[in-house]
């Protein structure tokens, strides 16, 4: 993967569950960014874990 891409999907990784503040918007961006960081069903379904629960957290 390009770097550019690479650094777009980490930006918006940490952007979408400050801009939703919601659970479901950072397991999505963070899902997005597992899946596209490691290419692989076990990093995208830890990515949307790991963004659910930053999700969940910001929206306190």
């Amino acid at each position: 993967m390009k770097t550019w891409k690479t650094a777009l999907v980490c930006a918006l990784a940490v952007l979408a569950p400050t801009l939703t503040g919601c659970t479901a918007g950072g397991a999505v961006a963070g899902g997005v960014a597992g899946h596209e960081l490691t290419h692989s069903p076990a990093g995208t379904i830890g990515g949307a874990a790991a963004g659910a629960v930053i999700g969940h957290e910001l929206s306190k």
